[in-house]
């Protein structure tokens, strides 16, 4: 399980690193998270294979929130990282309310992929989903 604050976000540890990117709910623009991912999972040593599982779960995360997003919104992307393992926080508003369905084949390839994975959504409607991949595939 993935600690979190009352905002949703993974709980981060004063001595991680810390990178924010914000950007527009759109598609068009995944591929900066994709190859922000792969440079912050290379920075920590994480194998090939690791590191394009880590894009494809976060490319996945960001599909299953732009899914329901209003028009407009902002994406926010809250990476961490300590020496063993890189975790990633991706949010934006949501139009429902509702969390992702964790019974669909998104959610079990995500689940795959990334290792742990957690999602919530706070009182303002900011869907979250924690991404939590340990280096050397450590659960």
């Amino acid at each position: 399980m993935i600690d979190q604050t009352s905002d949703g976000a993974a709980k981060v540890n004063r001595s991680d690193d810390i990178v924010e990117l914000r950007l527009p709910a759109d598609g068009a623009y995944l591929s900066v998270l994709r190859t922000a991912t792969a440079g912050l999972a290379a920075r920590l040593d994480f194998t090939l294979d690791e590191i394009e599982d880590l894009r494809i779960a976060v490319d996945e995360a960001c599909a299953l929130l732009l899914a329901d997003t209003p028009t407009g919104a902002e994406l926010n992307c809250l990476f961490s990282l300590s020496p063993e393992a890189l975790s990633v926080t991706v949010t934006a508003p949501t139009t429902s309310g509702r969390l992702p369905r964790r019974h669909t084949f998104a959610w079990t390839v995500l689940t795959a992929l990334a290792g742990e994975v957690d999602a919530n959504v706070n009182d303002d409607g900011l869907l979250s989903i924690n991404l939590l991949k340990r280096r050397g595939g450590r659960a």
